[in-house]
């Protein structure tokens, strides 16, 4: 299973930058099912992948696109980013901060995304890293795109959390809250947005 044999180098990067990785235990099967749900199984689509880590949720985008359109994962913690690419060699690994996303599209000519799935640490960052890197999305996606990411249940009642939900609804025309992921470790729900607010 992924997320046991991951689940010491997800360990290792956590102790080392804890803010940065955000988590002990990389994501499991029934969430990354949730949060890529809004990959689309026909066209080309743009999809960019936020903070993909081990790949919790890289092969569950691949299965989606089955070949097809364009897979672009940003990851900045070096040591994730290369057994990414070692892994996923379809996939297109770019080692840059997420808050660059805009430029990251711009400087290899891609058009605006389809859908942006995060699997960023919302709650460990501050107000401005969490607006820093919502504008960059903003910024690049469609305006009929779709933007999905998730938080941990028992971190929903925290002030950076709170903060983020308000920021996601100020963001969006459309944002709904998936059900508990029971089986995930810890427990975890899906933000679903669409239709990002003219800025």
């Amino acid at each position: 299973m992924t997320v046991i044999s991951d689940a010491p180098a997800f360990l290792g990067q956590f102790a080392r930058h804890p803010l940065a990785t955000g988590a002990v235990l990389p994501s499991g099967s029934a969430l990354a099912r949730d949060i890529t749900a809004a990959v689309p199984r026909t066209g080309q689509p743009l999809v960019v992948e936020l903070g993909p880590g081990t790949g919790a949720f890289t092969r569950t985008i691949q299965q989606r696109l089955a070949g097809r359109g364009q897979h672009l994962a940003v990851e900045l913690n070096p040591s994730f980013a290369a057994a990414l690419s070692r892994r996923h060699p379809a996939v297109r690994v770019i080692r840059a901060d997420a808050a660059t996303l805009d430029r990251v599209l711009a400087d290899r000519h891609l058009p605006a995304a389809d859908v942006v799935v995060s699997g960023l640490p919302w709650a460990a960052f501050g107000a401005g890293r969490q607006l820093a890197v919502l504008d960059a999305v903003l910024r690049t996606l469609r305006p009929s795109g779709a933007f999905t990411t998730f938080a941990y249940r028992h971190a929903l009642a925290t002030r950076p959390a709170r903060r983020f939900r308000r920021l996601l609804t100020g963001a969006f025309e459309e944002v709904t809250v998936g059900r508990t992921v029971w089986s995930n470790l810890p427990p975890a729900l899906v933000y679903h947005c669409r239709r990002p607010v003219a800025r």
